[in-house]
């Protein structure tokens, strides 16, 4: 009996576009009997519905295996691999090249649970927790994300993001940050790095809120993070699972990015 879907279903198109980097046959043992459409399914809902491993609805495959596969595929590194090669080919289904030239960072403090783990207390925000450092596209696309605890000051994370970056994006040139990042990060990454690191200000003068220029393309990523309840708080032991869900996340994303046009040509 089939199943009733869910909004966070693949389509088939979006299936098609994973299929090649997660079903790898295997060369030796019994040839595999699960659905990995399905297991992808149930990762999705769960991402989105923030919910525990052990509480995934009964019609999806058992708990185990589902987190058998994202385990897997986060030490592979198959969701990196994937946001790599969607982004890509977003930006050049919107007009630009496949690799950036300029990026953005930001940082986003989230509380922790009583999983364990790697945390810390961001002195500013009084949040007991992690923090998400991330560096996008100036289509608000993920290029990386690190996950350490809250009390890493923001210039210290981002250290983090850029030694990730290196060798990655072979374009990138320059980097705008907000003013937190002043100071000492400047002359690092002058020294370090080909990139120019800008910092946007807000003026002095102004009041209320204000919309900074680049800034908001980064303040929108971390929005559609939120978007997902699993990650409305860190719930995981280990950090390199937090980057996983994070990167899942902005798979999900670009492939409803992907899809949306093949279907609004395919329409009458």
């Amino acid at each position: 009996m089939k199943r009733q879907n869910y909004p966070t279903d693949l389509t088939d198109l979006e299936w098609i576009l994973l299929q090649p980097f997660v079903a790898i046959p295997h060369l030796r043992g019994r040839p595999r009997t699960i659905d990995l459409r399905e297991i992808l399914n149930a990762i999705f809902y769960l991402l989105q519905a923030g919910c525990g491993w052990w509480l995934l609805l009964h019609d999806f495959p058992k708990w185990q295996t589902v987190y058998y596969y994202f385990r897997l595929w986060k030490r592979t590194g198959v969701w990196h691999q994937l946001n790599e090669v969607l982004r890509q080919r977003v930006r050049q289904q919107e007009g630009h090249a496949a690799e950036p030239s300029p990026a953005m960072i930001d940082s986003q403090t989230v509380r922790t649970t009583e999983q364990g783990g790697v945390r810390g207390i961001d002195g500013g925000k009084l949040v007991k927790g992690r923090k998400r450092h991330i560096g996008v596209d100036t289509v608000g696309l993920l290029l990386i994300v690190v996950v350490p605890a809250a009390n890493v000051q923001d210039r210290d994370g981002a250290q983090l993001v850029f030694r990730k970056l290196t060798g990655w994006f072979p374009r990138l040139r320059k980097v705008w940050a907000d003013g937190t990042y002043r100071g000492t990060l400047l002359d690092w990454v002058k020294q370090r790095f080909t990139w120019v690191l800008d910092i946007v200000k807000r003026d002095d003068w102004v009041q209320g809120f204000k919309v900074l220029p680049k800034r908001w393309i980064v303040e929108r990523t971390l929005g559609w993070l939120s978007h997902c309840r699993r990650l409305s708080k860190d719930y995981e032991a280990l950090t390199e699972t937090s980057e996983a869900f994070v990167y899942t996340a902005m798979v999900r994303l670009m492939l409803r990015r992907l899809a949306e046009p093949t279907l609004q040509d395919a329409s009458p």
